[in-house]
C-alpha cells in the first residue's frame, strides 16, 4: 500500500469516528429547560444542575417590570428570587431570607420554591421576556395572542428539541426589561 493511500484510508476512518461520535453525541439525552406553548417547543436551553434564567414582564396594573430568576436544581425548576418597583395588594412585605432595596428595586431572593413545572400567560401586552444565564432576553409575548407558555426541564436528545435550540440562535434580542 502506498504512503498516499494509507493517508486517505487513515482520514476516512478518522472522518468516519467523528460521524459516528457526533450521531451518537446527538442521540445522548441529557437536562433542557423547554418552553413550550399550545404550538409545540418555543425554545431549549441545555440545563446543567445550577444553570439560571430569568423572567420578566410589565406588571398589568402599575406598569413596572418584575422579574423572576429561577435556578435548576436537581431537575427541577426553582424560584429563587424576585424584584420589582412598587408594592400592591397581594405582595408579601418579605419573601425568602433577604429583602433589601437595592438601586430602586425590592429584591427577595432565597426563596428556594420548587415551581416545576412552571407555567404563565404571556400577554402581549405584559411584554414578557426570559433571559438564560445573563445573556440577552427573548420576547415571549406576541401581538393580540396570550399563549400559555410551560416551563420544565427535561432529559432528552438534542434531536427531541433541535427546533427550540435553533429558535434561540435566531431569536432577535428582546430589549432590557
Amino acid at each position: 500500500m502506498t504512503a498516499g493511500r494509507r493517508r486517505v484510508l487513515v482520514g476516512a476512518s478518522v472522518a468516519s469516528a467523528l460521524v459516528v461520535l457526533a450521531l451518537a453525541a446527538s442521540l445522548w439525552p441529557v437536562h433542557w429547560l423547554v418552553v413550550r406553548d399550545d404550538a409545540g417547543l418555543r425554545f431549549a436551553f441545555q440545563a446543567d444542575d445550577g444553570s439560571r434564567f430569568s423572567l420578566a414582564w410589565r406588571h398589568s396594573v402599575e406598569q413596572e417590570d418584575w422579574i423572576e430568576t429561577f435556578a435548576v436544581r436537581d431537575s427541577a425548576i426553582v424560584l429563587v428570587a424576585t424584584r420589582f418597583k412598587t408594592f400592591g395588594a397581594g405582595v408579601p412585605a418579605a419573601a425568602g431570607r433577604r429583602t433589601r432595596l437595592e438601586n430602586g428595586w425590592v429584591v427577595m431572593d432565597g426563596i428556594d420554591r420548587v415551581v416545576d413545572p412552571y407555567a404563565v400567560q404571556a400577554a402581549a401586552a405584559e411584554s414578557y421576556r426570559v433571559r438564560w444565564d445573563e445573556g440577552r432576553w427573548f420576547a415571549l409575548s406576541r401581538a393580540s395572542t396570550s399563549p400559555i407558555l410551560r416551563f420544565a426541564v427535561i432529559r432528552a436528545p438534542l434531536t427531541a428539541v433541535i427546533g427550540g435550540l435553533l429558535r434561540v440562535w435566531r431569536a432577535p434580542a428582546a430589549g432590557l426589561p
